[in-house]
């Protein structure tokens, strides 16, 4: 399952009622260490298919959200269970850290590195 493009309009859909976690990654097109982490969510997308669904907010098409979320720079990870916001990262990561730090809130298992 590829990683889901989600914008200003689709956001409450998409993120806030779904019954999976949902994982968004908030990105812009000039930011090179989004660039970097961009094939690894899609890598975990597969792999955690039905355990959670790994969303993507480019911040210059939509702005509206992640200013209303507070995001101050990107790369920016935030983990929605439930409609809520339950946990955040700043940064690039490799695939492993990610894994390993949804699996500390719960969603799936740590995946082989």
């Amino acid at each position: 399952m590829a990683t889901l493009k989600v914008t200003d309009d689709s956001f409450e859909a998409d993120v806030l009622k779904s019954e999976t976690p949902v994982l968004v990654d908030f990105w812009a097109e000039w930011c090179g260490p989004c660039k970097q982490i961009g094939p690894a969510l899609e890598q975990l997308s597969d792999e955690m298919a039905g355990q959670v669904v790994i969303a993507k907010v480019n911040i210059d098409d939509d702005p509206m959200t992640p200013s209303k979320l507070g995001v101050k720079g990107v790369p920016t990870l935030m983990l929605f269970k439930g409609g809520q916001l339950s946990a955040v990262k700043l940064g690039p990561m490799p695939k492993g850290k990610i894994a390993e730090w949804l699996a500390e809130q719960g969603v799936g298992a740590v995946a082989e590195a």
